[in-house]
């Protein structure tokens, strides 16, 4: 499969191996591979993960790669930038991942989570020739990158980059004209490139699809047949340009959800469109800590938290009423540095505070939240 990426014989649906299902702490390799075999035999084809994910290139080797012929698969992983300094660190990394799938090729291969600055970190140790390298010998079928930053960053990296084949964004409807996030101007940006792209979050880590949503109410009542993943899944499915949409499902009722969606997958109507109009102003209309990540909060701070991510995460849980999967995002901003649990109550944060937070108070909440 190299060269131009045939877009037409790619499913849309893709088998995100973040947030596998677990079972006494441990993942539960039954039910994925239960999982595994719907998704196969339902026409899916393609299967995430990353270097960091752990143990998602362990599981897919065990769940479908020793189970299946490789051509019934499409596999993607990613190379962690942060973790290499050199050519020799990027072979290192990617001979890991090819022993933990226990493959010799791997279909799709990204630049984990690049910016601008991190792309230039790329050039300087070589890894996007590194990648260009890897899919002339045939270890990889296609390379790109996913993205976590402004457009300003994407659109410098696409300009400076035809080399790379695709892009994985964050895009869902909550998300599209986001101010942060800013979904709508990535896709366009991608799109002005002629990138196809692989579509991450489209659930939001599972926020859109809480009972305890503000939206709930909204989307049944609009369609009382039709779960609130599906609704999120047609909206990223209708975009053009969008080859694979990547859910992380954590559960066999999940995998039989988002199938349904795909096996009847049907445009949003026009009155559709109105009602995930109104569930963004509802969402967005929800009490918020006014944070404006200006920063000035981290310099004093004995315990090295980081207090505006850890806002940011409760705001998600003030806005959709759930933690969903916030407690993953927990525990990767806190991985090298303070939880929220050891604030000392200092209050020297509070004392430089622009917005005169009660800084304290919040990462007390956060703290039975997640510690």
């Amino acid at each position: 499969m190299t060269g131009t990426i045939h877009t037409e014989n790619i499913g849309k649906l893709g088998f995100g191996y973040m947030r596998l299902p677990r079972k006494n702490g441990v993942f539960d390799m039954a039910q994925i591979k239960k999982m595994a075999d719907a998704f196969l035999e339902n026409g899916g084809t393609y299967f995430d993960a990353a270097y960091v994910y752990e143990g998602a290139e362990i599981a897919i080797r065990e769940t479908v790669i020793k189970r299946y012929p490789r051509q019934r698969m499409q596999i993607a992983t990613k190379l962690p930038l942060h973790s290499a300094n050199s050519l020799g660190d990027l072979e290192k990394l990617f001979k890991t991942s090819l022993e933990r799938l226990g493959t010799d090729f791997i279909d799709f291969y990204l630049l984990h989570g690049i910016s601008a600055k991190s792309s230039k970190k790329a050039e300087t140790i070589g890894a996007w020739d590194y990648l260009a390298d890897l899919k002339a010998k045939g270890l990889i079928r296609h390379m790109g990158f996913s993205f976590h930053a402004p457009p300003e960053d994407l659109e410098a990296i696409l300009s400076k980059h035809p080399e790379a084949e695709f892009v994985q964004l964050q895009i869902n409807y909550h998300d599209w004209d986001n101010p942060d996030t800013q979904s709508r101007r990535l896709y366009e940006i991608a799109r002005k490139y002629d990138k196809p792209i692989i579509v991450m979050e489209p659930l939001l880590g599972g926020l859109l699809t809480s009972s305890t949503s503000p939206i709930t109410g909204l989307l049944r009542d609009a369609n009382p047949n039709t779960s609130m993943a599906s609704w999120a899944l047609r909206f990223v499915a209708q975009l053009e340009g969008v080859f694979v949409t990547l859910s992380g499902m954590s559960s066999f009722e999940q995998m039989t959800d988002n199938i349904a969606t795909y096996a009847n997958l049907k445009p949003l109507s026009k009155d559709e469109q109105a009602t995930l109009g109104r569930a963004v102003e509802i969402l967005n209309s929800a009490p918020r800590i006014a944070c404006t990540d200006c920063r000035y909060c981290l310099k004093g701070c004995p315990s090295k938290i980081r207090i505006p991510d850890l806002i940011d995460i409760y705001n998600k849980f003030l806005v959709h009423g759930a933690t969903a999967n916030l407690g993953g995002s927990y525990m990767w901003v806190t991985s090298n540095s303070g939880k929220a649990r050891d604030c000392t109550a200092c209050r020297a944060c509070e004392d430089v505070c622009p917005q005169k937070i009660e800084i304290v108070d919040t990462l007390t909440k956060v703290s039975k939240m997640f510690d």
